[in-house]
């Protein structure tokens, strides 16, 4: 009986400690400090489309939105040689945070986004110079993902900020070259996102003055992930690395950026510093042994 009263008692203790963790922002309140979120809906949506969208990103949840349509003259505004007549079906909901928050992206509709993953958009809105906000995907059929990229640009510049349009173009071409490392190289996705995240995270740190540095960098990279890419797919990747090294963009920031997301990447792949279990371990040992105390 004591050994059961012992239980029950850690893991209410357990839950009492957890639940502050996992509280959600109140649910149907505008906070004015921020503004309210931005819908964007691809242009080529039908109304029934439309709606499911609306349905899957909880529109009716929200106190209060904001509604734009993103098209293909969007398109080209933020990437250069753009098709202005793409079809757009991607869409999302970006709630801007308080600074320092960073970027939280899910995909509500993963099996209708083919291409690109959640790691992928993160990356490439960094690049763009998009931070602090949460960004909700989704689609009602099945696309690659690519579009909502622009919408969330436009979005973003709806709530009050500007986008620098080379950085939008580098972010494009970024999340086209990691869906072709994923999809036609064989790469998985995840560690093409890490490779991504380190790359940059070392032009950040290091500064490199030359392209060549630049390619030393990318070269160290894909040997410690392991990684294997064609001759022009190298070359690819060492050409985009060139064009973000000179970028108009505060490195020391960016490399702070980056930091976070690499942890949240090795948290998703398995890559968890095991000193981190072992925390875990002692604190539940030692609160055992407290608890046990209050019975004797």
């Amino acid at each position: 009986m004591k050994r059961f009263l012992i239980i029950i008692t850690a893991m209410l203790l357990v839950i009492g400690i957890a639940s502050p963790l996992t509280a959600q922002a109140d649910e149907g309140v505008v906070d004015e400090r921020l503004g309210v979120p931005i819908v964007v809906y691809g242009a080529d949506l039908s109304e029934t489309e439309k709606e499911s969208v609306k349905k899957s990103l909880k529109v009716a949840e929200e106190a209060e939105v904001e509604e734009i349509i993103v098209s293909g003259s969007d398109l080209v505004k933020y990437i250069k040689d753009g098709n202005d007549k793409a079809r757009m079906y991607s869409s999302a909901k970006i709630t801007r945070q308080e600074a320092g928050k960073g970027l939280v992206i899910s995909i509500v509709t993963e099996d209708n986004i083919t291409q690109v993953t959640s790691e992928m958009y993160a990356n490439a809105m960094l690049t763009a110079g998009i931070e602090d906000a949460i960004v909700e995907v989704a689609a009602p059929k099945k696309v690659t993902g690519h579009s909502a990229l622009v919408g969330i640009y436009k979005a973003y510049e709806v709530t009050g900020e500007t986008l620098d349009t080379e950085r939008t173009d580098v972010a494009n071409d970024e999340l086209n070259l990691a869906t072709k490392f994923s999809k036609e190289a064989g790469v998985d996705s995840d560690k093409v996102s890490e490779l991504l995240t380190e790359i940059k995270k070392q032009i950040a740190e290091k500064n490199p003055a030359t392209k060549e540095e630049v390619e030393k960098i990318v070269t160290e990279q894909l040997s410690k992930l392991n990684i294997e890419l064609s001759e022009a797919d190298r070359q690819l990747l060492i050409d985009l690395m060139d064009r973000i090294r000179n970028l108009d963009i505060d490195f020391n920031k960016f490399s702070e950026q980056l930091s976070d997301m690499t942890s949240k990447i090795k948290e998703k792949i398995g890559e968890i510093d095991p000193s981190f279990w072992e925390s875990v371990k002692e604190f539940f040992a030692k609160l055992f042994e407290s608890i046990q105390s209050w019975f004797k």
